[in-house]
């Protein structure tokens, strides 16, 4: 980490960051010539700063705060070490932290953390996960009272309408996404393919398949921040909020999973394309822990408005083959390449507790052999099935009752996000649609 700075002396101040549960990164700015103090013993602010709201307000009734005088954690950097921050005028680099306590242990309450102990129940089986992600996001010019399409900087013009894997819609804003791959290679995200989606000004981007599942997290985490700064150096905003305009379909951030053992075998390969006994007890652990799970997956006020039936965002608690309209579909292809595509979550989650959600859950199916039911066909949204808790309150409830989440993450993270969803829900039914989305946009 050292010699990453002294091979590039332009860089005169870093920013070190930690993700707090709403996925929002929390830290300091630092000249460049005190990096050495930083990288060797790491930087210390509150442990309630991890438990912020959405308005970056303290929790009220927090233990945290008061009950503990406000106590210091220690933050020291993750092994993703420096990296640019191409969205900035000035050349300036990132330190990504997390936290732990006094004596060295690993802070409950930090969402990295959480994933790392799920990642360390799997290599304690001697299991490796490999993830891989999509996320989809709008550009949106909000300098008017209305949020609109920004101007193409090609034709002058805005699109009116949705362009699904249009060339003509990328092309318009090619600009941004080769400034956007650039920013990609030189922060070592590995940005794939890139497609214009269903909603207006709305396009995927899936980064690459990984073994390693923090890192996976980290790079999501990492691009949604590199969008967002990108996209207002470009002259406009890039959201990843779930449902940004009411008559178009919202944005996902689906999921994509496999399970490696010690020889380098996926554990779904069974030659087939029905996959093996394991993937089946993982869907049936993600299908029981999905109840739960939901406040993960829909962290905000506004992630409900995506999950309505038609608007191709899962809401009932199913499984299938090849099919979009379920929440776990098993792609075809290779069986080589077997694995689950857990498609319930919103743009606008963490993706550290996400991650953790989701392998939890599935490694939990696996540890407990449970069978799923039978696999959907047709359109799920027909079907009668169970259905994923569709408003915030019944979310926050079934999160903290849940006995899948709680062999999942700490008791004090489960603590914490619920009383940070609860004041957020208070404070959020005092606001008007276009109010909650003046604080969405920017921010998740």
């Amino acid at each position: 980490m050292k010699n990453w700075l002294r091979k590039h002396p332009q860089v005169r101040t870093i920013r070190v960051a930690a993700s707090d549960l709403n996925g929002q990164a929390r830290g300091k700015r630092i000249p460049a010539r005190f990096a050495d103090k930083i990288v060797s013993h790491g930087t210390r602010f509150p442990m309630s700063v991890l438990n912020l709201d959405i308005w970056g307000e303290d929790i009220e009734n927090s233990p945290l705060v008061f009950d503990t005088g406000d106590r210091d954690g220690v933050l020291m950097p993750t092994e993703r070490g420096f990296m640019p921050m191409p969205w900035l005028d000035a050349p300036t680099a990132l330190l990504p932290i997390w936290m732990f306590h006094e004596d060295g242990r690993p802070y409950d309450g930090d969402p990295r953390h959480a994933l790392r102990a799920v990642v360390d129940r799997y290599k304690a089986r001697g299991l490796t996960p490999v993830c891989a992600v999509e996320l989809e996001f709008f550009l949106i010019d909000d300098s008017g009272r209305n949020l609109q399409v920004p101007v193409s900087p090609r034709s002058g013009k805005r699109r009116k309408a949705a362009e699904t894997l249009s060339i003509r819609a990328l092309d318009q804003f090619d600009a941004f996404f080769t400034d956007l791959y650039d920013a990609c290679e030189e922060m070592d995200i590995p940005a794939d393919t890139a497609i214009s989606e269903s909603g207006l000004g709305q396009f995927e981007i899936n980064l690459m398949h990984c073994d390693d599942a923090l890192r996976a997290a980290d790079d999501a985490w990492l691009f949604k921040m590199l969008v967002k700064g990108l996209a207002r150096r470009h002259g406009f905003a890039a959201s990843f909020m779930a449902k940004p305009y009411e008559d178009y379909s919202g944005s996902g951030l689906h999921m994509h999973f496999s399970v490696l053992d010690e020889s380098g075998q996926n554990i779904f390969d069974n030659g087939g394309d029905a996959g093996t006994d394991a993937l089946r007890h993982a869907v049936a652990g993600c299908l029981k822990a999905m109840p739960g799970s939901a406040l993960i997956f829909a962290p905000h006020a506004n992630s409900f408005d995506r999950m309505v039936p038609g608007a191709h965002a899962p809401t009932g608690i199913s499984w299938a083959y090849e099919n979009r309209t379920s929440a776990i579909r098993i792609p075809s292809g290779a069986s080589a390449a077997r694995r689950i595509e857990h498609r319930v979550s919103g743009g606008d989650v963490n993706p550290y507790l996400m991650l953790a959600a989701v392998l939890g859950a599935a490694l939990n199916g696996i540890e407990d052999g449970n069978e799923p039911p039978a696999p959907i066909k047709g359109n799920a949204y027909a079907a009668n099935l169970p259905q994923i808790p569709c408003d915030w309150q019944s979310a926050i409830d079934s999160f903290e009752a849940c006995p899948e989440i709680a062999r999942i993450f700490q008791p004090e993270l489960i603590r914490n996000f619920v009383l940070t969803k609860r004041q957020e829900l208070h404070y959020m039914q005092e606001l008007t649609p276009a109010e909650q989305v003046t604080i969405y946009l920017d921010t998740v």
